[in-house]
């Protein structure tokens, strides 16, 4: 009996002890809440109304894209361009995504193929390989901008009268190169222009017939 009374004790203290230790537990965590709700409550309140304007207009967006980007002035055929632009940007991407000339076709990326080929300031580039806030005052001529209107260059004429091409997607910067070869004076025989083109590929083959027409041209004494 006093065994059955002492288990019985013992139990009741026990559970007693189970039910005090929960409702210290809920009060802490009751208390950790409400810290942590009246905290937030008073973030916002003291949050300025500029502050929360600016949020919603998302300005904290445009101002971080005031320092992202570099003012840029260049000269794109005969145009003069003034924009802001990011440091990162070459300026084939320029050329072909912000202002739609993409006549300069984007090959490999690596500067390796040639189909990229512009002027810069009469000196041929590849513009996969150029930033476009390198050019900063510079003019650009693209293939966009070597004709005279509906007026082909003759290099342009000369491409097309001794097929320089097949598939066409180097062509623009077979041309280009094709220019800025015969006004460098690079000419003076198959083999020397061959050379100094050796940095465009055709991976149709058409070599001798982009030379036949750099020949032509160089004898008419072509300067762009």
């Amino acid at each position: 009996m006093m065994l059955r009374l002492t288990n019985f004790r013992q139990l009741t203290f026990n559970t007693y002890s189970m039910s005090l230790t929960d409702q210290k537990s809920n009060q802490g965590d009751s208390r950790r809440d409400f810290l942590k709700k009246s905290s937030l409550i008073t973030a916002i309140a003291l949050t300025p109304a500029v502050a929360v304007k600016a949020a919603e207009n998302q300005a904290d967006e445009r101002f971080a894209e005031l320092f992202e980007k570099i003012p840029l002035n260049i000269t794109i055929n005969n145009k003069a361009y003034k924009t802001s632009i990011e440091p990162r940007v070459t300026l084939l991407d320029y050329l072909r995504e912000e202002l739609h000339l993409t006549g300069t076709k984007k090959g490999c990326d690596h500067g390796q193929c040639g189909a990229c080929t512009v002027h810069v300031d009469g000196e041929r580039v590849n513009s996969c390989l150029s930033l476009a806030v390198m050019n900063e005052g510079k003019k650009v001529t693209t293939i966009e901008g070597l004709s005279n209107g509906e007026e082909l260059h003759p290099m342009q004429a000369a491409f097309i009268k001794h097929d320089g091409f097949q598939c066409g997607y180097c062509t623009p910067g077979q041309i280009m190169s094709a220019v800025a070869c015969v006004n460098e004076g690079h000419t003076n025989s198959r083999s020397e222009i061959s050379e100094y083109m050796s940095g465009n590929i055709c991976r149709c083959g058409a070599y001798p017939n982009i030379v036949d027409a750099i020949v032509e041209v160089s004898k008419g004494g072509m300067k762009a």
